[in-house]
């Protein structure tokens, strides 16, 4: 009743306007719509029916404009629903891959697809399902489909490199990590991850040249002097690949400036000399390997060094260096050792007993010492003695005992347990030959006439 009152007391006085304007504006307007026609109306007519058409025009769009938000409110909660609904059943899918049960995930999961395959998140779900089935090819067209849908999505790029890898497709592992430092170039992931592709095919240049861009990337701290560590270590297989090729020169260069690294001074040291070797420097080449073996106490280069008098035909300017060393340090047991094997090797036989009896008295016992000193014993025909150190060489008892070996890590054991003391496995102690055995067959051989065997 208020709102027809409103309306009516509205009307009334729109007509006493009217009235009133059409009073004091008693005037025609003509209104041309063509050259030879027109019409022609009372001004306040003309004027009041412009505004009706306007008011007209104005809520006709308004309602238009009304209608269209309700339809795309209409299609916002449909698509939202339909979203919500998507993301139940994709959260289901998780969850049963997640408690291993891939069959129930990817029946899930291929409902999420099917109901929206523009979601990335599915997608990827789905590509563990297929890569913990072992169906690397599956995973990988999924998380091509999956780029495909976000290029720029590192998650997909790491995943899709990470499967490509496991697949033993290292190069296309290589260009997923390259696509993915065009986007973002100073991702330390991606860096180390392709750098670690690159040591894997012994690409040594482009691995030290972004392994720069990681230690320029990385913040200080342990990682930061690790990284530094590794630099070293590239730089070392660069040269020692350039001594490969011929560039000695270049190899060298390097490698003298590697050896007052500590990282990697023994093998910037080793291959130093054995690159003085090969441009028949004999003199620099042992003066390197001396010098290697007086700072790091390490036996390659002794065992160099014995290479290089050996290839110049000079055994004696090797027995002097030993001798002379084991007058300034006589408990250096490492180089008695070695001395000992090289006095073997040049049938001094007495004086290497001697060096090698100085080892064992030292309390050191270990299969190698027992094999120079057996030979030894064999050489000077103390057969006795030369038995005893091969059993002992060989860690043969009375009993001879075969002893047992674990089939997971290796460890040895003189007796057999149930399970491994080192590593923990059960059930893994056997002879180390058990399954070589088991898999071979004896060839069948004709019996021989005892008269035919001892002839």
């Amino acid at each position: 009743m208020i709102l027809i009152a409103l309306f009516m007391f509205v009307f009334v006085l729109f007509a006493l306007f009217f009235l009133y304007f059409w009073g004091i504006n008693p005037g025609d307007m003509t209104v041309f719509i063509a050259a030879d026609h027109s019409y022609t109306f009372p001004t306040p007519i003309f004027l009041i029916a412009a505004v009706l058409v306007g008011l007209l025009l104005g809520n006709g769009l308004h309602v238009f404009s009304l209608f269209g938000r309700s339809v795309s409110s209409w299609r916002g909660s449909r698509r939202l629903k339909k979203n919500e609904e998507t993301l139940n059943i994709y959260r289901k899918g998780v969850g049963r891959l997640l408690s291993g049960d891939l069959k129930k995930a990817q029946v899930f999961l291929q409902k999420a697809l099917e109901r929206d395959r523009k979601r990335v998140d599915v997608h990827m779900a789905l590509a563990n399902v297929a890569e913990q089935e072992g169906n690397n090819p599956k995973a990988i067209d999924l998380l091509l489909k999956a780029r495909d849908l976000e290029p720029q999505s590192l998650e997909v790029l790491f995943k899709l490199a990470s499967v490509y890898r496991a697949a033993g497709r290292t190069e296309d592992a290589m260009e997923t990590y390259r696509s993915l430092l065009t986007t973002d170039g100073e991702n330390r992931k991606a860096l180390r991850a392709l750098r670690d592709l690159l040591i894997e095919v012994q690409d040594w240049d482009e691995a030290l040249a972004l392994q720069k861009r990681v230690i320029k990337a990385a913040s200080a701290g342990s990682k930061a002097a690790a990284e530094k560590v590794l630099m070293l270590q590239l730089r070392y297989e660069v040269a020692l690949r350039d001594l490969t090729k011929g560039s000695i020169d270049q190899a060298i260069s390097t490698l003298e400036e590697l050896t007052r690294e500590k990282a990697v001074s023994t093998p910037a040291r080793v291959s130093l000399g054995d690159a003085q070797l090969k441009k028949g420097h004999i003199d620099k080449a042992a003066e390197v390997y001396q010098a290697g073996y007086l700072t790091e106490k390490r036996s390659v280069f002794l065992a160099r060094l014995e290479h290089c008098y050996m290839q110049a035909e000079d055994p004696s300017a090797l027995l002097s260096f030993y001798r002379k060393q084991l007058l300034i340090n006589s408990d250096d047991l490492l180089m008695r050792l070695y001395f000992g094997r090289f006095c073997l090797r040049i049938e001094m036989v007495d004086e290497a007993i001697d060096q090698l009896h100085a080892v064992e008295s030292s309390g050191v016992d270990f299969p190698q010492l027992h094999l120079l000193l057996a030979e030894a014993n064999r050489r000077r025909k103390q057969i006795d003695e030369a038995i005893k150190e091969y059993r002992l060489a060989l860690k043969v008892d009375n009993h001879l005992s075969l002893g047992y070996v674990c089939e997971s890590c290796g460890a040895e054991s003189s007796q057999w347990l149930s399970r491994c003391q080192t590593c923990g496995t059960f059930d893994t102690l056997g002879l180390q030959e058990r399954q070589e055995l088991q898999k071979a067959r004896p060839q069948l051989q004709k019996a021989i006439p005892h008269g035919q065997r001892e002839a």
